[in-house]
């Protein structure tokens, strides 16, 4: 997840090849989830969360940031995390109103992305807040489905996923404390002109 300035504009790059792997791996996850393949799914988890280390480690290590890269590596975060929540509401692991909070919220934050867009504006700067939201929901998911494979002791399973849900609300108060972060800034931006700003080239991750 990178926060480079001096971004490129190279499409063809590892860290970009990366991250379509990790898209292509979302269908994957849900077919395997939905069908109860739960140790599958944690694999399929694992591997997913160290591909998106990989790419920015890559990115970084070797100059390949690009702008391509900047836009797809949080999409897909975004992707995994709300088709995560989906499979997991669909076998009654999580209630609905969990989905609808990050629902809601990456509704605001694509609302808020376009209208700077048009203004003709750069992305705003990435928070810690926000990192720190996506971390705690992406530690939540493997807890989750760890809870759900039926062969490890039933005592350790309730444990661990008291342990998500912890994550989980973490998670979610720090990613609406963001998104009230960046609607400060947002709010800001869509008063002013990108002549105003001149200079500020950096980048959000929502």
């Amino acid at each position: 997840m990178s926060t480079i300035e001096g971004a490129s504009n190279a499409i063809l790059t590892v860290p970009n090849v990366i991250s379509s792997f990790r898209l292509l791996l979302i269908p994957v996850f849900a077919v395997l989830v939905g069908t109860g393949h739960d140790v599958w799914a944690l694999i399929v988890v694992a591997i997913s969360s160290l591909s998106d280390w990989a790419d920015g480690f890559i990115a970084r290590k070797f100059n390949q940031v690009s702008e391509l890269g900047k836009t797809l590596d949080p999409i897909a975060d975004r992707c995994f995390i709300l088709v995560t929540l989906i499979a997991l509401v669909a076998r009654d692991v999580v209630p609905l109103w969990l989905l609808g909070l990050v629902f809601v919220r990456d509704l605001i934050m694509l609302i808020l992305v376009s209208l700077i867009a048009k203004k003709g504006h750069k992305p705003m700067a990435v928070t810690y807040v926000g990192k720190g939201a996506t971390l705690f929901l992406l530690l939540a998911f493997p807890l989750f489905i760890v809870s759900m494979i039926t062969s490890i002791p039933q005592a350790f399973s309730e444990g661990v996923y008291q342990a998500a849900w912890v994550c989980a609300v973490i998670g979610v108060v720090l990613y609406w404390a963001s998104a009230f972060q960046y609607l400060s800034k947002g709010s800001r931006l869509l008063k002013s002109t990108p002549a105003q700003l001149q200079g500020d080239s950096s980048h959000v991750e929502l």
